[in-house]
Formats: C-alpha cells, sequence, structure tokens
C-alpha cells in the first residue's frame, strides 16, 4: 500500500496495512536544530526517518510582492524592521524564530488601508506566486503515489488573515465596533482563495487543503463560537462547497491551544481535520474522539514534553494514543514543534517507537 493510499484509507477508516507516518510539518524550532546537528548531524528536510511520502506547499498564499524588508533600528540584542507581510516589529537577535516578536505596527488601520493592500498584494496570479510554468508544476502531482496537502497558512483563514492585517486586539474591537468591515475583508478573502484554488484545481487535484486560524491559547478562544458562527462560518462555506464541488476531499485547520468550544462551529461548516491539539492547553484527541466520533479526524497529539524525559516516558506516551491509532482517522504528531530541551537520541528514538506501533 502507497501513501496515498494508506492516508485515504486512514482518513476514511477503512482497511489499510497500518497508520499514516510522518513528523509534524515544522518538526523543530531552530535551536533544536543546532541542537541535534551537534548530537546526531541531524539536517532539516534531508535527515530521512522514513517517513510516508507526503508534499505540502505552504508559501503560496502570503502577500505578493511581499514587503521589502526594511529596517528602522537596531542595536547589539534587537532590530527593528518591517517583514515581508507589512508588519513593523521588535525581534531579539538570538534565534528570533523561537521568541515572541513585539509587534509596533501592522499594516492595515483602516478600509482604505485595506482595500489598497488587498488590490496591491493579494492578486491571484499564480504565475507570480508559483512561478511562470505554474501548470506545469500543478500537473505533476497528478496519478501520484503521495499525499499532496495545499495549506494556505497565514493568509487562509478568516481570524488569522485579519489579524495579520490588523493585530489582534484591533480586530477583536472591530467585531463589536465595525462588524461590516471585518465582514468585508472576510469576503475578500474568501474570494482570494476560491480564485487561487478555482486556477488550481484545473491543473490537479489535491487531497487536504488547510485553513490556518491560531485563534486559540491555553485558555481558550480568542472569540467565542458565536461569532465564529456569524462572521466566519459563511466564508468557510463558500470556500469549501467550491473546492469539494471540484474533487477536494478534506479540509483541515490549524488553531494551537485550547479550541474545545470551536469544535463544533468548525465540524459545522465541513472542516474534516484538526491539529495540531497541544497537550499543555488541556487538549486530549483521545477524549475528542469519544465525543465527536468519527467526523473529525486528527493530526497530532502526541505531547512533545514526554521527548524530554526518557524512554520509558516516550513509550507511555505512544502507548496512551495506541487505541486511536487503531481506531483510524488519526495521524499520530507531536503537537507541535520540538523545543531544544528534546535531545535527538530522544527524537530518534520517539520516531523508531511509534514506527514499530502503527
Amino acid at each position: 500500500m502507497n501513501a496515498h493510499e494508506r492516508f485515504h484509507q486512514t482518513m476514511s477508516y477503512g482497511a489499510r496495512d497500518r497508520a499514516p507516518f510522518h513528523e509534524f510539518f515544522w518538526p523543530t524550532w531552530p535551536e533544536t536544530v543546532e541542537r541535534w546537528r551537534r548530537e546526531g548531524g541531524y539536517e532539516p528536510g534531508k535527515t530521512d526517518f522514513g517517513c510516508d511520502h507526503w508534499v505540502f506547499e505552504s508559501e503560496w498564499f502570503f502577500p505578493n510582492p511581499p514587503f521589502e524588508r526594511r529596517v528602522v533600528e537596531e542595536d547589539a540584542t534587537y532590530v527593528t524592521y518591517v517583514d515581508p507581510q507589512g508588519i513593523l516589529l521588535r525581534e531579539h537577535k538570538l534565534n528570533p524564530l523561537s521568541s515572541m516578536p513585539q509587534f509596533l505596527r501592522f499594516p492595515v488601520e483602516t478600509r482604505e488601508d485595506f482595500r489598497k493592500f488587498w488590490k496591491e498584494r493579494m492578486r491571484p496570479d499564480l504565475a507570480a506566486r508559483i512561478g511562470p510554468d505554474w501548470r506545469a508544476q500543478l500537473r505533476r502531482h497528478r496519478r501520484r503515489d503521495y499525499v499532496f496537502i495545499v495549506l494556505a497558512d497565514r493568509w487562509g483563514g478568516f481570524f488569522g488573515s485579519l489579524r495579520n492585517l490588523l493585530g489582534v486586539e484591533k480586530l477583536c474591537m472591530l467585531f463589536y465596533d465595525d462588524p461590516a468591515f471585518v465582514e468585508e475583508m472576510m469576503e475578500a478573502d474568501a474570494d482570494f482563495l476560491i480564485a487561487m484554488l478555482g486556477q488550481m484545481l484545473e491543473e490537479t487535484d489535491i487531497d487536504v487543503f488547510g485553513f490556518w486560524e491560531d485563534m486559540a491559547y491555553k485558555a481558550g478562544p480568542l472569540i467565542g463560537p458565536g461569532m465564529v458562527r456569524k462572521f466566519m462560518a459563511p466564508r468557510y462555506r463558500r470556500v469549501i462547497d467550491f473546492a469539494r464541488s471540484r474533487g477536494v476531499r478534506y479540509f483541515a485547520l490549524d488553531s494551537d491551544g485550547d479550541v474545545s468550544l470551536l469544535i463544533r462551529p468548525w465540524l459545522d461548516v465541513g472542516i474534516d481535520i484538526l491539529y495540531p491539539w497541544e497537550v499543555q492547553a488541556g487538549m486530549d484527541v483521545t477524549a475528542v474522539r469519544k465525543q465527536y466520533g468519527r467526523d473529525l479526524k486528527l493530526w497530532g497529539g502526541v505531547d512533545k514534553r514526554a521527548l524530554t524525559k526518557d524512554p520509558a516516558a516516550i513509550d507511555c506516551e505512544i502507548t496512551r494514543h495506541k487505541w486511536l491509532i487503531d481506531d483510524g482517522g488519526f495521524v499520530p504528531m507531536l503537537d507541535h514543534s520540538a523545543p531544544p530541551d528534546i535531545p535527538y537520541e530522544n527524537y530518534r528514538y520517539f520516531l523508531e517507537r511509534l514506527q514499530r506501533d502503527l
């Protein structure tokens, strides 16, 4: 059974030779890479753990052309600059991807800012976004034996993308102060996603299309389920109905934190798969399966903190998920990227032991 067949049989709870075997999409922090290189010669994207062959694209939906990086201020410790999304931020110079920057200003403050930004940088031009040979690039995925996943990442959601435009605080206030502006932005993003997918699906099919929201933290979501249903659900339905009518089978959504209150609204609009199920935010994939049944597919959910300990703790964590692995509709992966307190030996042990239990 090849990776493509195994994935679809697992997601549909059919007969398969074993569960899919794959790393989390962004498996490590930068400091972790440095440690694992020292400890075992690890090279991201090159070290082969024998995982199933999945191809995923996550860069096609970002603002294009990107904003030019412009440094505003810099000292020995911090740098303040405009990033490719147009956000002015202050960032620690040592391993900046592993710490939160200070967000100083976002590219949109008014309707006029938004309309200008969207007109100039969110055109569904696949030649500019993928390359002049974009049709040939997509056609290469026809008649494949691997899983092809397209993630819209930070610009493929109806909270996440607006957060990138406005910042969390301003966006949350706008739901009350100017809901029509929120709806205008969400409609524009739905139009953009449909225009992008429409062209892609003329050239190939896609196994999974993924939204990105990151709209929850340890104590719960940043907006409640009522607002998700009122503002976001109609746009999810438009995109999902369009893409499903053209052959996309599964729709995934990425949000960190405690998403318990949002699971039902997301299921109701046709989202099939949620990830990464952060354990330290109280997420338990087995409990979620028992509550929502087989309509919801799960990726992630393995507590990365177990890998900081010893093989016995890793064994226990894998055993905790054995029932769900056997049940199907589940891809066991870490519940987010591996931090630098995980030894390389433990990570290798985790993957080797997990592979034996599939």
